[in-house]
């Protein structure tokens, strides 16, 4: 297939989901979990669970890389912001994640300078722009945008830009996948793994799920008939019962990933000892920061920053969304008090956020939804 209709083909869906079905073993339930947000907005967005039996069940992950920053982050960023003579540059997700004090927007409009950008070397330009300010680019995601981080600092060292910095958040999957197998709460029967980061990273990386947690991952393409598929090859390996890392989304990502990417991260950035995750508390080894030899380009050391570390506020369950434990409708302010207008967490801010794909395409249990129309 060629053509981005040719993944979206209905009868070709219809044709998967009764393989699907005819793989499922009477009176066993399965739960996959998709680790990308990415793939949570393709499943709802085109209604992929109505072509699912019952006796399979998705959740979604924290694969959100702005889900998954915590609240303190987004205040020592802001601090950082009211600096004198500063320009704040961020992605567009984070204007509106809430802090403790507000969103990047309400600080705006207190008098800071945080602007919006489409990639770091945006930033680099408004940096050769305004030599009287500091430019800092907060930086985050998961390897998927780290690559792009680290090409953009070794540009500036190589123009000997001294009024750029970065404030660094990425943070890396690998570690959260197996906080989550580690975890009690949640009990699953295999992956479907993230197609973005997995470009760069590749699939090897994954094997220890397979090996040590004897759970299957198939790495996942993002339009439909690539998400069932996957489902299909996760319930073939049960069926079977082999336990592999398989590559559905083998046009796009390598097996070893994306050599030239990887260098440059390994070149510029470190694994930080802890970081903690929204949802998810402190995690070992899972964040990246700048190298030493990259001090003069590292926000955390430019400036003094709190670092105080804020609670989420009561009513909001992204954490629970985050490890899916609770799906987004069964939090207590979903579609109420919080909505993507009126975002309380984080997960309803994000385009990859699990509870704007429910609130936006009106996703709900199967259950409410029969209820709802009668069926």
């Amino acid at each position: 297939m060629k053509f981005v209709d040719e993944y979206r083909d209905a009868d070709k869906a219809r044709a998967l989901a009764a393989k699907i079905a005819g793989l499922c073993e009477p009176g066993r339930q399965y739960k996959f979990m998709e680790v990308c947000g990415g793939h949570t907005h393709t499943i709802y967005k085109h209604g992929l669970e109505d072509y699912l039996p019952e006796q399979v069940s998705l959740v979604h992950g924290p694969g959100c890389p702005v889900c998954v920053i915590p609240m303190g982050r987004v205040d020592d960023a802001i601090h950082i912001a009211s600096q004198p003579d500063v320009i704040m540059t961020s992605f567009g997700d984070m204007m509106r994640v809430p802090g403790s004090g507000g969103t990047f927007f309400d600080s705006n409009a207190e008098g800071t300078n945080i602007r919006m950008v489409y990639s770091p070397l945006d930033s680099l330009k408004i940096a050769r722009q305004n030599p009287d300010k500091h430019v800092v680019f907060m930086a985050i995601g998961f390897e998927t945008t780290a690559p792009s981080t680290a090409m953009t600092l070794l540009r500036a060292r190589e123009e000997g830009i001294e009024n750029f910095s970065v404030f660094c958040n990425h943070v890396t999957i690998i570690p959260a996948i197996k906080a989550i197998l580690d975890s009690p709460d949640l009990r699953l029967d295999g992956f479907l793994g993230p197609g973005h980061v997995s470009t760069v990273i590749g699939c090897r990386p994954y094997e220890f799920i397979a090996a040590d947690y004897g759970k299957p991952l198939v790495v996942a393409g993002f339009e439909p008939l690539d998400i069932l598929q996957s489902i299909y090859q996760l319930l073939l390996q049960l069926r079977d019962g082999r336990c592999e890392v398989e590559n559905q989304y083998s046009r796009v990502v390598p097996w070893q990933g994306n050599v030239v990417a990887l260098k440059a991260m390994a070149e510029t950035m470190e694994l930080r000892p802890y970081f903690e995750w929204r949802g998810l508390g402190f995690i070992s080894h899972s964040a990246m920061r700048l190298r030493d030899g990259f001090a003069e380009f590292d926000a955390e050391r430019v400036f003094s920053m709190p670092g105080v570390r804020v609670a989420d506020p009561k009513a909001c369950q992204c954490g629970e969304v985050l490890k899916g434990v609770l799906k987004p409708w069964e939090c207590k302010v979903f579609g109420t008090a919080c909505t993507p207008e009126t975002p309380i967490g984080t997960c309803m801010v994000s385009p990859e956020g699990a509870c704007a794909a429910y609130y936006n395409f009106g996703r709900f249990s199967r259950q409410r939804v029969k209820e709802a129309t009668g069926a």
